[in-house]
């Protein structure tokens, strides 16, 4: 028995010694193929997970922080309600470029009443992720506002810069429901964020008496993703995020972006017009509920109702009538709200609605003229010219207040000043001017006209305080800064 256990003893620890070899040699094995793999992150990539990471680096370089200070309304006085106090508010935003020579889209809450705008590009693409995460090498420059249209939310703003990788735009048509997307953004202000969800429905109408419609998405979104891209795999811009529904302030799955397809129609008009340029057609429209066709006496139930035809009306002329149910707009079949209203937003120019209208139960045809309302920038930079009106030191292009110009605006103070009809480019610094800025004061001083404001720029010296009051909408305001030459 001794000598058993003695055997036994030796053959245990061969075995052991046995296995203490293999498992050394599968040890250094695990290191060499790690070492390998930290050399080749591609090798340690399973096969599912390489579409989303190719796309994140696609998507990335074209994804911005914005970065915006403007003076807002912080809270109002209590008993009364006799005043508001003001206060210097320093605001995060997300953005993406859809042009390569400079242009940003952005939401409109993002940089309204923005005194400076400033846009946060990535750092330059490194190949390790967690040393582009942390990587200082952002190029922070400032930007312009184009154009703005508040009721669509929409913001295109211009940094001067070239060669810009842009996002492509995706075919809203082709959207599915429970389709895949990324959104990318800044919330919270933690840059070069991404998340995933699906489209859990294409088209959502949150207001029944608005048009606008947005894509909901699941894809967790939080304060900071405002103006962000919503992607597919592709690498194409499905939408801009732009809210959430939530009862804690953070994301709960409930999140809406402005669809593609108008983020395409807004970008050409605010970077022609500087705002949405559409067409007046003379009557109102709201969405048919059961309730209100049910109190109406109406046989159908939904849809879209005629609202109000003003008197005096081209569409009362024509023979619209309150209460009337759209059936179809220029042959496409009036279903809801916002599809007739993405519609009126694409036609140009004095022309007519063909309209089939349901009264009683009688259908009738109708053709409704619409036109296109004269928008008074407009007007006024026809009567400017780019090189003779232009104001390089602060970078606009200005039209002297004369009885043209008071003609076309209303509201106006006094009988001087200049009017910014446009942004130029080139300028030494960033002005909070905006187009339709009356500037009545350099200083102190009455400007009397864009001659008088140019020289007076130019005799300051480098460094000089400046302080132009200008009117904004009705409301009189100052806007200084520091003088800044090339």
């Amino acid at each position: 028995m001794q000598s058993l256990c003695n055997f036994s003893g030796g053959i245990l620890n061969k075995i052991l010694m046995t296995l203490a070899i293999v498992a050394a040699w599968c040890a250094a094995s695990a290191t060499a193929a790690g070492q390998q793999q930290a050399n080749n992150p591609a090798a340690r990539t399973p096969a599912s997970d390489e579409p989303v990471i190719a796309l994140v680096k696609k998507v990335l370089p074209s994804v911005v922080q914005i970065q915006v200070t403007a003076y807002r309304v912080t809270e109002t006085a209590g008993s009364g309600n006799t005043g508001a106090v003001i206060g210097r508010e320093n605001v995060i935003g997300s953005g993406f470029v859809v042009d390569p020579s400079g242009y940003i889209l952005t939401n409109a809450h993002v940089v309204s009443s923005a005194e400076l705008v400033q846009v946060v590009f990535p750092a330059p693409d490194e190949e390790n992720p967690a040393a582009s995460a942390l990587s200082l090498k952002t190029k922070t420059v400032p930007a312009r506002v184009v154009g703005v249209s508040k009721e669509a939310d929409i913001a295109l703003i211009k940094v001067e810069m070239t060669n810009l990788r842009a996002l492509p735009i995706a075919n809203y048509r082709e959207l599915q429901q429970g389709e895949a997307v990324y959104a990318f953004g800044s919330p919270e202000g933690l840059r070069n964020t991404v998340t995933h969800g699906i489209v859990s429905a294409v088209a959502r109408q949150t207001d029944p008496d608005s048009g606008m419609l947005y894509i909901q998405t699941d894809a967790p979104i939080n304060p900071g993703n405002s103006g962000g891209p919503l992607v597919n795999l592709r690498g194409e811009v499905e939408g801009m995020n732009t809210f959430i529904v939530t009862e804690s302030g953070g994301n709960e799955g409930l999140g809406f972006a402005i669809p593609s397809a108008m983020l395409s129609l807004a970008m050409d008009q605010l970077k022609k017009f500087g705002h949405l340029h559409h067409v007046e057609t003379g009557f109102s429209m709201q969405t048919l509920t059961p309730t209100m066709a049910a109190g109406l006496g109406l046989d159908r139930d939904y849809g879209v109702i005629v609202s109000d035809v003003p008197p005096g009306s081209p569409a009362i002329a024509a023979g619209l009538r309150v209460g009337d149910i759209l059936l179809s707009v220029n042959g496409l079949e009036a279903e809801n709200l916002p599809r007739i209203s993405y519609l009126i937003l694409t036609l140009q120019g004095d022309e007519s609605l063909h309209v089939t209208v349901l009264r009683g139960t009688q259908q009738i045809a109708l053709d409704v003229p619409v036109k296109e309302p004269k928008h008074e920038i407009d007007e006024m930079k026809a009567l400017a010219d780019p090189q003779k009106n232009l104001v390089s030191d602060i970078g606009i292009v200005g039209l002297d207040v004369d009885a043209n110009v008071k003609a076309l605006v209303e509201g106006l103070r006094d009988d001087f000043g200049v009017i910014v009809v446009a942004k130029a480019a080139g300028a030494a610094m960033e002005v909070p001017l905006q187009v339709g800025d009356v500037i009545r004061m350099l200083n102190g001083k009455p400007v009397g006209s864009v001659e008088f404001l140019r020289a007076a720029l130019k005799a300051l010296p480098d460094g000089s305080p400046v302080v132009l009051q200008i009117q904004r909408d009705t409301k009189l305001s100052f806007v200084a800064f520091t003088m800044e030459k090339r």
